[in-house]
């Protein structure tokens, strides 16, 4: 995949209120009604399609803290890996698809005036360093609800060393720790709890 999230979508400039499609293989993320996501990826792991949903174990209401199961980290929240043309025929054809809504992203000129819409979709890179960390359900890690706050700018690293070594972030202060977040813009953010300093890189902003 050939396009950037933060800044540098390949953007194809369409009349306000229209839609930019979206062609080839991608990483969909997409939004679930009724916290379905379960049911949906249920059915798309049963028919061949890859999907990724964020979890973490949380306490069960009703019994002892130490019990606990997991869960869903990002209410309403699945990755699909798919064509546009794939997931919209699924869609229109079968029920089980009827709870899942395509995120969009409004497009700009240079004047900042609203030029149209088109389907987020998240580069392979981008979704493969997500992954990495999102996909750990220990509490070296932990997700971010205040999308505003890990979106702010803010040195961007690489870890060397590691369980994480590879992984590419942004440095910031949580509850005064400092953390690694990794980020899908305005989608989903999670955060490396410690990283020690000597395993860090830092990169070009």
């Amino acid at each position: 995949m050939d396009t950037e999230i933060d800044g540098n979508i390949g953007i194809c400039t369409v009349a306000p209120g229209t839609v930019s499609p979206s062609f080839g293989l991608h990483w969909f993320p997409m939004r679930v009604t009724y916290s379905r996501e379960l049911f949906v990826k249920a059915f798309l792991d049963e028919i061949g399609v890859e999907t990724f949903i964020p979890m973490r174990y949380e306490p069960e209401e009703g019994k002892h803290p130490r019990h606990q199961v997991l869960r869903p980290a990002v209410r309403n929240l699945i990755f699909l890996h798919s064509t546009q043309e794939r997931i919209t025929e699924l869609k229109i054809t079968r029920r089980e698809m009827s709870a899942v809504r395509y995120i969009m992203r409004p497009l700009y000129d240079d004047k900042h005036n609203l030029t149209g819409r088109e389907i987020l979709t998240v580069p392979d890179a981008q979704m493969e360093n997500f992954v990495r960390v999102a996909s750990v359900t220990d509490d070296r890690v932990f997700f971010i609800e205040n999308l505003d706050f890990a979106g702010k700018p803010g040195q961007r690293v690489k870890i060397v060393e590691g369980d994480f070594a590879g992984v590419e972030g942004v440095v910031k202060r949580v509850k005064k720790n400092k953390c690694v977040v990794v980020q899908i813009e305005h989608v989903a953010a999670v955060a490396i709890a410690f990283v020690p300093t000597a395993f860090l890189v830092a990169l070009e902003n």
